[in-house]
């Protein structure tokens, strides 16, 4: 029994020591690409998080203000920007299974007139369409000054392609879904964001709408010009942006599209329109996969940050980055660097 006791206590003691250099090289990973990312002069600071087999390593580096020195931490606030729009899929994907709504069903049977101009040649745009950019509607919302206004646009919209056929990123479509899905489950988008993802995932610093004490812990962020650059103000339902969130937060949020037992996640991961040989459309996700890799992946630009969001399911792995810089390269430097970043820790893991 003696020997049997001495046995497990350095099974324990060699399991621990494994997890214990497991952390430090992601940290050293981390730590290796942030410097570099940090050269470059147009970036000021950058907050990254790794979810590795259930355990987390968050770090910040750099100053949020230029010549402060106020490194970021783990309370600091960014704006999630375009990675709202998974949160938007997430309830979407519950609305189809709670069968609120359904992928093939025509977008104006939800709408409260008649929009005979929302189709082409007969075919309708539907629920799918909407939640995979392909829906043919312009980027941007053509008015949206308020939600009366964006109605008002949307009768001026002229779709040219087949429903489906065709992939161009909108922002019009998702603040759509959001008012579709405030209608069937008769409360504000709000609302089921917190009732369905934040509350569940004790996500507890994660939110649309910002308290006085939250502003002070609001990132603002800079142009290439260094020039500060205002927040987003929300003027809609928020399908397309408006959260804000932290890095402990965001690992929660890791923690959600690793459940495969959780079947909302399985649904807002289903590959719901192919774009080339191993790239798909999910439910707001970016899906990459061929023989080496499977991802989900979103970025978020705003006019003074951006980030990526990315989940690795066969390496059981998350990854998120954010930085408050934003210029027209910031989103592929950004993703190399988490490329480069994956790329380190799995090499430590070999």
């Amino acid at each position: 029994m003696k020997y049997v006791t001495l046995i497990l206590f350095f099974a324990l003691l060699g399991c621990k020591s494994v997890q214990q250099a497991d952390k430090q090289n992601v940290e050293n990973a981390i730590t290796k690409n942030a410097l570099q990312l940090l050269e470059d002069k147009r970036f000021h600071s950058v907050s990254i998080s790794v979810l590795k087999d259930g355990k987390s390593t968050t770090k910040h580096f750099g100053e949020l203000t230029i010549g402060k020195g106020n490194k970021p931490n783990d309370s600091t606030l960014y704006e999630l920007a375009s990675v709202t729009k998974t949160f938007t899929g997430y309830v979407a994907a519950k609305a189809v299974l709670d069968q609120k709504i359904h992928l093939e069903d025509d977008i104006r049977i939800y709408l409260n007139e008649h929009y005979p101009n929302l189709e082409y040649k007969g075919e309708p745009i539907k629920i799918k369409h909407l939640i995979t950019h392909t829906s043919g509607f312009p980027n941007f919302p053509i008015k949206s000054e308020n939600k009366k206004a964006f109605f008002e646009g949307l009768k001026l919209i002229k779709i040219e392609t087949k429903p489906g056929e065709r992939y161009s990123y909108s922002n019009t479509a998702p603040e759509l879904t959001a008012y579709i899905l405030e209608k069937v489950y008769q409360k504000p988008f709000e609302e089921l964001v917190t009732e369905f993802i934040l509350k569940p995932n004790t996500m507890n610093q994660t939110r649309f709408t910002l308290t006085e004490n939250d502003r002070t812990r609001l990132v603002k962020g800079y142009n290439n010009k260094n020039e500060l650059m205002p927040n987003f103000n929300r003027t809609l339902w928020g399908g397309i942006s408006g959260l804000h969130s932290t890095t402990t937060d965001l690992v929660k949020y890791m923690k959600l599209q690793l459940a495969p037992s959780n079947p909302i996640v399985s649904e807002s991961h289903k590959k719901l329109y192919k774009e080339g040989s191993d790239f798909w459309e999910g439910y707001h996700w970016y899906i990459i996969e061929n023989d080496h890799q499977l991802m989900y992946r979103h970025h978020g630009g705003i006019y003074g940050m951006q980030n990526w969001f990315v989940i690795y399911p066969k390496q059981n792995m998350g990854i998120s980055i954010l930085t408050n810089t934003s210029f027209n390269e910031t989103g592929e430097i950004l993703e190399k660097v988490v490329d480069n970043l994956f790329d380190d820790i799995m090499k430590t893991k070999k």
